[in-house]
């Protein structure tokens, strides 16, 4: 499987682009700032989008979805819990300085539990709340696109809105840990992990950091 990872706008946000190999359909996840570069390498690696699937609807996730909407005419699908994120997008970028963030519309809701066949791909959508109500993560096979819930050496926030910590830690508890060690974590932020390194030595899931 392909997976490019591009880090993207002011948030340094992930945002990737993954194929089952180049010169092929694909699925962009999580297309956050860019959207000119993102498009870039898709033609450069010989690629047309299917679809776009998002893990939740912090502008930092969502701001490149609109234009890439538009550009491969291909639907946009996020869980509707995480709706009310995008129809806030103008009062979340004000509260980082920032404009010019437009609202996408969403032409498939997402269903935890559900698999979304795509680009020769199958992603199982896996309710992942706590950094935001709506937040899923996507596995395929042995490899999760976490979004904002689990970093390398760390946690997603939890004071913007709808996140909850308790949630999250019960988030982290059942769905994560649950998972093999080998099981590789493509983050929204920061490099890939993998589940037996973080289950090792995140202070957040080895009770080093109290939260």
């Amino acid at each position: 499987m392909l997976v490019e990872c591009l880090v993207t706008g002011p948030f340094a946000e992930n945002s990737y682009i993954v194929a089952p190999a180049a010169n092929g359909p694909c699925v962009l996840i999580d297309p956050g700032d860019e959207p000119d570069r993102i498009a870039a390498r898709i033609d450069e690696l010989g690629l047309k989008p299917e679809i776009i699937l998002n893990t939740h609807g912090h502008i930092d996730h969502i701001g490149a979805v609109p234009a890439l909407k538009k550009r491969y005419d291909i639907p946009f699908a996020i869980h509707p819990a995480d709706g009310f994120l995008l129809e806030t997008v103008a009062t979340q970028a004000a509260l980082f300085g920032l404009s010019g963030y437009e609202t996408p519309a969403v032409d498939r809701e997402l269903v935890a539990g559900e698999v979304v066949e795509a680009a020769g791909l199958s992603f199982e959508v896996i309710a992942t709340p706590g950094h935001s109500p709506g937040h899923m993560a996507l596995k395929v096979e042995s490899t999760v696109f976490s979004g904002d819930c689990l970093f390398a050496g760390g946690i997603g926030r939890t004071d913007l809105p709808g996140g909850d910590p308790a949630v999250l830690r019960r988030t982290l508890e059942e769905v994560f840990l649950a998972w093999p060690d080998e099981t590789k974590i493509h983050c929204g932020h920061g490099p890939a992990t993998t589940i037996g390194a973080e289950r090792a030595s995140n202070p957040f899931l080895t009770g080093v950091v109290a939260w």
